[in-house]
């Protein structure tokens, strides 16, 4: 079973991507520091909720999709 940190880290850069958004942008976007972000994304972070829905609006999806694989 693969960290929860890490499979949310990886979905969030996955978005992230797909939206052609570099780290910085994204904690702009969240009014978060761009090297939380990038912590986040290595599973790094215990990420409390509130801002993984800061980053879910961010991305345009919903908490739930950054949240898949993870069980």
């Amino acid at each position: 079973m693969k960290d929860p940190k890490a499979l949310l880290g990886e979905n969030i850069k996955k978005h992230r991507l797909e939206r052609k958004l570099s780290q910085e942008q994204l904690a702009d976007l969240c009014s978060l520091h761009r090297t939380y972000v990038g912590s986040i994304e290595r599973g790094e972070r215990n990420v409390s909720l509130e801002n993984i829905v800061l980053i879910s609006k961010a991305l345009g999806v919903s908490p739930s999709i950054l949240l898949q694989g993870i069980s």
